[in-house]
């Protein structure tokens, strides 16, 4: 019997064992089973996301503005410039992209609404007025650069049908065709691609999208006009602007280099925004920023092509960013029945042949050290760093070297500007000093083919020396 009880134990305890055994091999193919239905709901989430994107991404322009074939056909003739693939979008080849940021108030339109009759003249959501800034953007995927050339607004060209006249002019006369042509013959027939317009309006907009940005102001900015309710109030320093005070900072134009000083002010912002926006983090922010795209932005992208642009952008490196500035001077008083920026023509055929691959005769040669202009903005307030580079510069060839206005903003690193766009200068420059970093941009001294920055690198290896 005792035997028979220890068997009939073992029995049971081989069922239990069964059962156990059989329970957890039922609940492992219910994870898995479970596991394979999650997988394909994410299979179908996916297939299901993918084709809304498909649709989304049509080939359909994000106009707010009809164009005739004939205008149509200045940008590009309609080649495809991206394509869908592995990563998304991606351009094909290098593109030209025309930027022009509008100001329209109701005193510009004879039809403005009737609540906009404030007894003051408000913005207006419009792209038909004069453009108070224009930007030629260049997105290279063979040299993975984005060259980004800024034209005053007062620039003296030939505007088709309108004669010899300031270029801002061309959109209030004959919208982004007219631009866009007006802009190609003054850039030695270099082709656009497509235009963007964006009213100030957007730009604040576009700005809070994005969630502000962090800039250092270079100066105390006030200015009041009551005509416009435009109050002005920035303090010197390094702060994180929200849209109306980006515009603030964009719009102020009141000091001695008037409309180019705002241009120095556009690319300090334009970089600041690179920097800070164009990274995957961006992408939680994509619907409002397409939602300020379709309501203050009128541009012949399609919104495929509009994500193959942003795509490069975000990995395109900080120093692979050029900023440059239509070559040129201010006209004289008297000179001309207006004021005017009178564009260089030489400088300009260099311009476009080092940064838009546009070939013409009579380049300018590289320039001699001993006659390139150097100007020095000090930012550590130190004569004996100045003195100190100054004394290095012409030890090394360069005898036509000046000291310019300090810059503001205390610099850890110093800064060579190409402030004419000729980068292999500066980047002689960088290295017979052995240190700094080349930018390509024109926020330097005017009157320079190169602005050094000073920084406190150079400040920290002249006390060195000096001990």
């Amino acid at each position: 019997m005792v035997v028979q009880k220890i068997s009939d134990q073992k029995s049971n305890s081989a069922n239990a064992f069964k059962s156990v055994n059989t329970k957890s091999t039922q609940a492992k193919s219910g994870r898995w089973l479970w596991f394979c239905v999650g997988m394909t709901g994410v299979a179908m989430v996916s297939a299901t996301a993918g084709a809304l994107l498909a649709v989304a991404l049509s080939s359909t322009p994000l106009m707010q503005t009809n164009l005739s074939a004939e205008e149509q056909a200045v940008f590009g003739k309609g080649d495809r410039i991206s394509r869908t693939g592995l990563r998304l979008t991606e351009l094909t080849r290098p593109v030209n992209i025309l930027v022009l940021g509008v100001k329209v108030l109701t005193s510009d339109v004879s039809d403005a609404p009737p609540d906009q009759n404030l007894g003051y003249h408000a913005l207006v959501n419009s792209f038909d007025g004069l453009s108070d800034s224009m930007l030629m953007l260049r997105f290279n995927p063979e040299d993975k650069k984005l060259n980004v050339l800024s034209i005053p607004r007062d620039t003296r060209t030939l505007v088709e049908g309108h004669g010899v006249t300031k270029i801002n002019a061309a959109n209030a006369e004959g919208g982004p065709a007219l631009s866009a042509q007006s802009v190609s013959e003054l850039l030695n027939g270099v082709p656009v691609d497509r235009y963007v317009r964006i009213n100030v309006q957007g730009v604040e907009k576009l700005v809070d999208a994005i969630g502000g940005v962090t800039v250092y102001v270079p100066k105390d900015m006030k200015y009041q006009d009551d005509s416009q309710h435009l109050y002005i109030n920035l303090k010197a320093g390094k702060h994180h602007l929200n849209g109306n005070q980006a515009l603030q900072f964009l719009r102020f134009r009141y000091d001695e280099n008037g409309d180019i000083g705002r241009i120095q002010r556009q690319q300090l912002l334009m970089r600041a925004v690179m920097e800070q926006a164009l990274n995957p983090a961006i992408l939680p922010r994509m619907p409002n920023i397409l939602s300020v795209i379709q309501s203050h932005i009128d541009t012949n992208l399609t919104l495929e092509e509009l994500m193959a642009l942003v795509s490069f952008g975000v990995r395109t490196d900080r120093g692979n960013v050029q900023m440059l500035m239509l070559p040129g001077r201010f006209s004289d008083a008297g000179e001309y029945d207006a004021s005017y920026w009178l564009p260089d023509s030489d400088r300009i055929a260099t311009m476009m042949a080092q940064h838009f691959n546009v070939r013409s005769q009579g380049l300018q040669e590289a320039t001699d050290p001993a006659s390139l202009r150097v100007a020095i903005e000090d930012s550590t307030g130190s004569n004996q760093a100045v003195q100190s580079l100054v004394n290095s510069l012409q030890q090394s060839g360069y005898h036509n070297v000046y000291i310019a206005k300090p810059w503001t903003e205390p610099l850890d690193v110093t800064h060579i500007v190409a402030q004419q766009g000729d980068s292999d200068s500066a980047q002689t420059i960088r290295n017979a000093l052995g240190l700094g970093e080349v930018r390509v941009e024109s926020t330097g001294n005017l009157s320079s083919d190169v602005t050094i920055q000073l920084g406190k690198d150079w400040l920290e290896r002249s006390r060195g020396a000096g001990e």
